[in-house]
């Protein structure tokens, strides 16, 4: 008789242990999925560069591209989609976490369906930047071209939902600027050609008022969430390190020289966004800076905090200088990308875009629930 008591007990708490892990399974799978509903966000829309490109170079005549083993070793089904990165990046964690779609296609993808394009995509491209001269240094798409992509899409929402419905869609999506990175790193420290025409305090204020007069042309047509991305420690990307340093093969450290024109150009970025936001709150606007320097800077500084073991140098390969076609099927790769900050020479890793994203989530409630 115990026995049977006991028996019956012990099924009942397993009955009830697996119908409350389904009701909170079904309620977080609901939350994830409404809460794009319940703060009428209707699709995420990327702009930028290789930190928010999930593909779109895979069919340019460009070396910045990624779409080939050991990128993608730990996306979904492995597939190296030409994201620069072992897995996902931060604009999909935040699309995901919008409620939208779990994954932000590129715009080129070529069998997107009608849904895809609606919920929003992705039309950055890796080695883009603001200065119109970054993206023709590597034949890749430039932010003005990535804006004439957004109009085109517009016209394709149009052609099944009418204007009217169209242009209510754009007003309550949540749009994506990230890029900068290579203006500086590519474009002026690297390369001669702007050190020529432009101090470092002018060029900054050259690349602002290209990002400016993009963030413009969003709104023209139509964006009024909007979270722009300001510019990680430059000088702790491991093939900065590597090609700037004395000994930077050995005896390896962040070069403050570089992240410290990264922590400027964010201090102007931000004064120049809160004056746009209060020039355009009255119309309905939202405009949020995007912190990305600090918490990528915690994580190197303290990466044992963060359960890494290195965070100068990338997985693949030496993870000195290994980028793009020098990271390829050939190249070793680290056996655990969570253990990298970085996962090559430029690019972090999921964990890293994934933790990013962690720190944005503040951002990401206040904009949603305006």
């Amino acid at each position: 008789m115990k026995m049977d008591r006991s028996c019956n007990a012990q099924r009942f708490f397993w009955r009830a242990l697996v119908l409350f892990l389904s009701l909170h399974a079904h309620q977080a799978h609901s939350l994830k999925r409404t809460r794009a509903l319940d703060n009428t966000v209707s699709a995420f829309i990327v702009f930028g560069d290789s930190t928010a490109d999930p593909g779109n170079n895979n069919k340019l005549k460009t070396v910045f591209k990624s779409n080939f083993p050991p990128y993608g070793r730990d996306f979904a089904n492995q597939v190296p989609t030409g994201r620069f990165t072992n897995g996902r990046l931060t604009s999909d964690f935040m699309a995901s976490y919008i409620g939208v779609k779990d994954y932000v296609p590129a715009y080129f993808e070529p069998n997107l369906t009608f849904e895809d394009l609606k919920t929003g995509v992705s039309f950055a491209s890796a080695g883009s930047g603001y200065d119109p001269l970054t993206p023709k240094l590597s034949n890749v798409v430039s932010l003005p071209k990535q804006l004439e992509y957004f109009k085109e899409y517009k016209k394709r929402l149009m052609s099944r939902m009418g204007k009217q419905r169209m242009m209510h869609h754009i007003n309550k999506a949540v749009f994506l600027l990230s890029a900068g990175t290579n203006d500086f790193v590519v474009n002026y420290f690297t390369l001669p050609i702007r050190r020529q025409s432009f101090t470092i305090a002018t060029y900054q204020q050259f690349v602002l008022q290209h990002l400016k007069d993009h963030i413009k042309g969003l709104w023209d047509e139509g964006a009024r969430r909007m979270v722009v991305s300001g510019l990680a420690p430059m000088g702790c990307l491991p093939i900065m390190i590597t090609l700037n340093s004395n000994n930077g093969l050995l005896h390896r450290g962040c070069l403050d020289q570089f992240s410290s024109v990264a922590r400027e150009f964010n201090a102007l970025l931000q004064v120049e966004l809160a004056s746009m936001q209060s020039s355009l709150a009255q119309q309905g606007s939202r405009i949020y800076y995007a912190d990305v320097y600090n918490p990528a800077n915690d994580m190197i500084q303290r990466f044992p905090s963060y359960g890494f073991d290195q965070a100068l140098s990338g997985c693949c390969g030496t993870g000195l200088l290994e980028t793009s076609y020098l990271c390829n099927p050939d190249s070793y790769v680290c056996p655990d990308a969570s253990k990298y900050v970085f996962w090559d020479s430029i690019h972090p890793t999921e964990k890293t875009y994934y933790l990013t994203f962690q720190s944005l989530r503040p951002v990401l409630d206040a904009l949603i629930q305006d």
